[in-house]
């Protein structure tokens, strides 16, 4: 499986000279947890929520400072045309919970250990389905309202 199969797309994106209250709205209005930070359209850096709260609110920042400032760079990240197991290692190894997805030098996604844990519980669930339905001798529904005494 690729990559681009489980990664969450669109990403969000500033440019480098956002205010950090920018950024934190963006988060809010996009619902994520990131927002990569471009230069001229190449990926510079990425921000996260984390970031806000340890970096700037922590450190007495306020709202206008840029978030070039605090940004983390390097970025790690990964191909859209990687195989996932190339992602599993990249978070593992980097200890990061967000890779920003590439094709090429274009950003077209991030890929976040929440969307790898939700392809393996749908995974596991189209594993337990036949399963449950051998044992129960009957398909799949809704749970039943009644108690067995």
């Amino acid at each position: 499986m690729k990559v681009s199969e489980v990664m969450s797309a669109p990403a969000v994106a500033v440019p480098a000279r956002t205010q950090l209250g920018e950024v934190a709205r963006r988060m809010d209005a996009y619902d994520v947890g990131c927002v990569l930070v471009t230069d001229a359209g190449a990926l510079c850096g990425i921000v996260t929520d984390r970031d806000l709260a340890v970096r700037v609110l922590a450190g007495g920042l306020d709202a206008a400072t840029r978030v070039d400032e605090v940004m983390t760079r390097p970025v790690i990240t990964v191909e859209a045309t990687d195989d996932i197991h190339a992602a599993y290692r990249a978070l593992r190894r980097t200890r990061v919970r967000r890779l920003p997805v590439l094709d090429g030098r274009r950003v077209v996604g991030v890929l976040a250990v929440d969307d790898l844990l939700m392809d393996v519980f749908l995974r596991i669930g189209d594993l337990l389905g036949p399963v449950a339905w051998s044992v129960l001798k009957e398909p799949p529904g809704p749970p039943s309202m009644e108690r067995k005494a």
